[in-house]
């Protein structure tokens, strides 16, 4: 089986002639509400928001969207894919998600991401630093996890017999999950019994990534199943074939927009694992975008589910609240989703 998932981005909307920019966000938002809503009714296992600051994205603060949405749906998973720890305190971060647990009534999802280089560097924190506090960070949020009592004593946190409120989960093990680019980083994530999640790259190099996750489980005498992985895929689904690859490409055009400056982005991505290379990083691929009607969509969505191992399927069916993005969805709920969840994935 294949647990199918929106990826919500939340682009910033353009204000139609003669509306205020407030009014455009106001109503983008309650677009994208109506359309969670119907995500729910629809089969969908659940939804992850997207954090981004300062330029295209409408959701800085993507635990505020959880909250909200949280209140209006019983079963849909809600999550962040994922939170950007280095713009955090740990301690903080732990404090939002315990609660967002108990206000989902233990449907959250937990993810942690390192960041965008761009991002960072528009509040002077370069990529080297911000790795270095968030491997740290993780540790203490690992923590944290599992006690609302932590000590620690790093570099950039010092923490004696702190405790939290909440501090507990409503769920006994809340899922856990970590966006990854590179086979490194997939096995630091092995060894924390962290979920991971790739996107951009061809199949031939999210299995890589996938295998070297998979190969260091193996080495801890752990599981690492299709449960454990997920894909983050552009679709373009339309009844009129031509008309899903034209949004295709404009989806691609918009994503170059969004990694434009992105120092990691490179040409090609190398096939030797994690090479210790000046400028290695991720590329961007055409397996990322996925286009075509309902039945192509579910036949390119299966087969590369079932060539790197993945599980789940992070959707990204456009990138604003539209009448389009409205039908794409209902598109894929009625139609692909029924065969994602029949698909036998090894």
């Amino acid at each position: 089986m294949i647990k199918p998932w929106i990826f919500e981005f939340m682009q910033a909307p353009v204000p139609r002639e003669g509306e205020a920019p407030s009014g455009a966000v106001t109503a983008a938002y309650n677009e994208a509400f109506g359309l969670w809503l119907d995500a729910e009714r629809l089969g969908f296992e659940g939804i992850f928001f997207s954090e981004h600051h300062f330029s295209l994205s409408l959701s800085p603060s993507p635990n505020l969207l959880i909250a909200a949405i949280s209140r209006h749906t019983t079963r849909l998973r809600l999550g962040t894919m994922g939170v950007v720890v280095p713009f955090y305190e740990p301690w903080r971060i732990l404090e939002e998600l315990t609660m967002l647990d108990h206000l989902t009534n233990g449907r959250l999802e937990i993810g942690f991401a390192a960041g965008v280089p761009q991002e960072l560097q528009r509040i002077g924190l370069g990529m080297a630093e911000a790795r270095e506090r968030f491997n740290e960070a993780l540790d203490i949020l690992d923590a944290l996890i599992e006690t609302p009592v932590v000590n620690h004593s790093g570099k950039h946190w010092k923490l004696e017999n702190l405790s939290l409120l909440p501090g507990v989960f409503l769920q006994p093990s809340p899922p856990k999950w970590t966006t990854v680019v590179s086979t490194a980083s997939a096995q630091k994530s092995a060894q924390r019994r962290s979920k991971i999640c790739t996107a951009f790259e061809s199949v031939a190099r999210v299995t890589e990534i996938f295998d070297a996750y998979r190969t260091e489980c193996e080495r801890l005498g752990q599981s690492a199943g299709p449960d454990q992985l997920g894909i983050r895929r552009n679709i373009s689904i339309s009844r009129d074939a031509a008309a899903a690859r034209e949004q295709a490409v404009a989806a691609k055009a918009a994503t170059l927009k969004v990694v434009a400056g992105d120092p990691r982005v490179i040409d090609r991505a190398s096939s030797q694992l994690d090479a210790p290379r000046p400028g290695a990083g991720f590329s961007l691929h055409d397996d990322d975008y996925i286009a075509g009607t309902p039945a192509q969509v579910a036949e390119q969505v299966i087969e590369q589910c079932r060539t790197c191992g993945a599980g789940h399927l992070l959707a990204m069916l456009g990138r604003s609240a539209s009448a389009n993005r409205g039908e794409a969805i209902a598109l894929f709920g009625e139609d692909v989703i029924p065969q994602l969840r029949r698909a036998e994935i090894g």
